[in-house]
């Protein structure tokens, strides 16, 4: 699926007395790939959750290609796995699917099982799952319908490496086709390895944006610490 472009215009986010977001303006071009860098408590996870829109700015929008959401094109991994403890794996991953309208939610399921190594498992039910199982099964949860635009919010938490190198080159070969990705991670090295762009935020503020030629590891470890010391 074509990947949407993204705009985001003077986004604040305030939860009570607190603001989470204050005013962030980022334009993310179709098939650009993002790091969102920050400490804990930053904001990452409520601005993908504003990007994915499912949480409402409380000042500000937000554009897709010029237009209003279309969730049939993005795909979002959050904390929560959204998976169906009652279900099995294959079941979860047939299930939405069927609400994405696919022709074949079977061989979907059973190639995003292959590719995620859980065949073995494709008949346990979820509740049973390890974090990592668990995990590597959100991810396939969020490309079911190929999406053009992948949001993932810290998507290597409960992997093992082996894992972990695997979504990474599986994320390369998506971006690589094409896909937009939003990234939120504490990962640095993978953030440089995946994104063409990366912001920092602390206290729901951008105090850091990268691109091209400095986007490296070692440029974005220098820029985070100078960006927590700056906030200080």
């Amino acid at each position: 699926m074509k990947a949407p472009g993204l705009a985001l215009h003077g986004i604040r986010k305030r939860y009570a007395s607190v603001t989470a977001l204050h005013g962030i303006d980022l334009t993310l071009a179709a098939g650009e790939s993002l790091a969102i860098l920050g400490p804990n408590g930053a904001g990452k996870s409520t601005l993908l959750r504003v990007m994915a829109g499912l949480a409402h700015p409380t000042e500000g929008r937000v554009e897709y290609a010029g237009g209003k959401l279309d969730r049939r094109r993005v795909g979002y991994l959050g904390h929560s796995t959204l998976l169906y403890p009652a279900l099995t794996a294959r079941e979860n991953l047939v299930f939405v699917g069927r609400l994405y309208g696919l022709r074949n939610p079977t061989a979907r399921a059973d190639q995003l099982l292959a590719e995620e190594g859980l065949e073995s498992v494709a008949e346990r039910r979820t509740g049973g799952f390890s974090r990592g199982m668990a995990q590597r099964l959100s991810i396939a949860r969020a490309r079911v319908h190929a999406p053009g635009l992948l949001l993932l919010d810290e998507p290597f938490t409960g992997l093992d490496e082996p894992a972990a190198q695997r979504l990474t080159d599986r994320l390369k070969d998506l971006t690589a086709d094409g896909h937009g990705l939003v990234l939120a991670t504490h990962a640095i090295s993978r953030a440089a390895r995946l994104a063409q762009s990366a912001l920092i935020l602390v206290g729901g503020a951008v105090q850091h944006r990268s691109s091209g030629g400095d986007l490296t590891e070692a440029g974005l470890q220098a820029a985070y610490a100078q960006a927590l010391e700056s906030a200080q």
